[in-house]
């Protein structure tokens, strides 16, 4: 069954101030073209400035997700992507006249809110899924993050959360429907600090516009009545501050249970909405933050990139190519008798890695002179054939475009040559993105025959126009 996209029936916006700059701020969002995402807009700045939400442009991650261009930038967005992936929105233009969104009482439910009061309608392009066909790991072991894109036929997303305090604890959530549980279930879950943090973040010029309103402080240390009133004079906070007894700051009551562990997958839903595409997967997290979340998001997003790629080029789908001989002759200006690469069975963006192979025969035509009676595929043709293949490697890294560019290669360093090759061989080339500077980059090839090294170099490449 086709799904189609979705956008905004009309504008709906929302005002407050921000969590963190303190600042007043409007977010408008307005109804976008299909295939667009989401883009936010500084409003307030000339010009107007356009900022992608996606993770290509994350600048900060520390204690929330803050995207650039430029001097530009936006902080805590997060629960403003959150509300829209959560309505399953596709194209929308975020509109803000300062530098931070609303923080609202915390959660989502503002903006949700305000989302389904205009109104959503579908478009006529059909949604673009990522399905995630391999496991994508990612761990911090410093942070003691462990997260996992694993293949389904649905979204899900799993959170673990695990603090050293009694009113924290080890919470577990698991989302199993956006449509039937993200308004409900999750938008409503309000964001939480430790007290022991709140004073750091007051050091650091932070959480300015915090408040009890809009945020759940978890009591996990012992502060004197004194202590408490100058904590509440520095957060401009009147009126009483008390421990309580539910392990939560003036013994606030919970939304849920569970609403810190909830809290914490409506940031991942938010953080995951800068792959740039929504997801066919269940993810699961341990101790996730935002840092950990943008990380693993880049992950995916490669991968995500990687698919796009290999649609643009190969036309028939293969298990056994990511680009077979058609594809590449689409690419690549080479031919007969100097296209040395047959097939590129690996193309791992994560690792800036491709590999590829080239099937030696009788029949190549350097071999009637290297050498009569002895023929030996040149060391030369080798170094040409990993280069060839480093070619298609720089497709994504430097966005090249096949039709506009050439690459020369300008250097070869460190070249040796193991075990000669001869006809009957299938050389396996596997090619490293090292360093780029400007328009001039660096790869590390190394060539195979049976799982044996035959061959190695450094190459030097410039991309020049055609």
């Amino acid at each position: 069954m086709v799904e189609y996209q979705r956008t905004l029936r009309e504008a709906a916006s929302v005002s407050g101030i921000g969590l963190h700059t303190g600042k007043p701020c409007t977010v408008t969002f307005q109804p976008a073209p299909e295939n667009s995402g989401y883009r936010f807009v500084r409003v307030d700045v000339p010009g107007a400035p356009e900022i992608p939400a996606l993770v290509d442009y994350v600048v900060d991650s520390n204690r929330w997700t803050t995207l650039g261009v430029g001097q530009v930038r936006i902080h805590t967005v997060e629960h403003v992507l959150a509300a829209l992936v959560g309505l399953r929105i596709d194209n929308c233009r975020i509109e803000l006249d300062g530098a931070e969104p609303p923080i609202g009482d915390g959660s989502a439910l503002p903006f949700v809110e305000a989302i389904l009061a205009a109104g959503i309608v579908e478009q006529k392009a059909p949604r673009d899924y990522l399905v995630v066909d391999q496991p994508i790991l990612y761990t911090d072991e410093q942070r003691g993050t462990d997260m996992v894109a694993l293949p389904n036929d649905d979204f899900r997303v799993t959170v673990m959360i695990d603090y050293p305090t009694p009113a924290l604890g080890s919470q577990y959530t698991s989302l199993l429907s956006l449509e039937k549980e993200f308004v409900t279930e999750f938008a409503p879950a309000r964001t939480f600090c430790l007290l022991s943090e709140v004073e750091a973040l007051v050091e650091q010029g932070l959480i300015r516009g915090g408040n009890l309103d809009n945020a759940v402080v978890i009591v996990d240390r012992p502060l004197s009545p004194a202590q408490l009133q100058e904590l509440a004079r520095r957060l401009g906070i009147t009126g009483e501050l008390r421990l309580g007894g539910n392990g939560v700051l003036n013994d606030a009551p919970l939304r849920f249970r569970n609403e810190p562990a909830r809290h914490k997958l409506l940031d991942l839903l938010g953080d995951l909405a800068l792959v740039g595409v929504p997801l066919r997967a269940h993810i699961m997290a341990a101790r996730p933050g935002h840092s950990t979340n943008v990380e693993f998001a880049r992950r995916i997003r490669r991968l995500y990139e990687q698919k796009q790629l290999v649609r643009r080029y190969q036309v028939r789908p293969s298990e056994s190519a990511v680009f077979d001989i058609e594809a590449i002759l689409r690419i690549m200006p080479h031919r007969y008798p100097f296209l040395l690469v047959d097939r590129i069975v690996e193309y791992d963006l994560e690792n800036s890695r491709i590999l590829g192979y080239k099937n030696v025969t009788f029949n190549e035509p350097f071999f009637q002179g290297h050498f009569p009676g002895r023929p030996v595929m040149p060391g030369v043709l080798i170094v040409e054939a990993m280069a060839q293949t480093g070619c298609l490697l720089l497709l994504k890294d430097l966005e090249l475009d096949p039709e506009r560019v050439l690459v020369f290669f300008t250097g070869i360093d460190k070249a040796r040559f193991r075990k000669p090759v001869v006809p009957g061989d299938q050389l396996f080339m596997e090619v490293r993105f090292l360093h780029r500077r400007f328009k001039t980059v660096l790869l590390e090839g190394r060539a195979f025959v049976n799982g044996q090294l035959v061959a190695q170099a450094e190459l030097q490449a410039a991309i020049v126009e055609r």
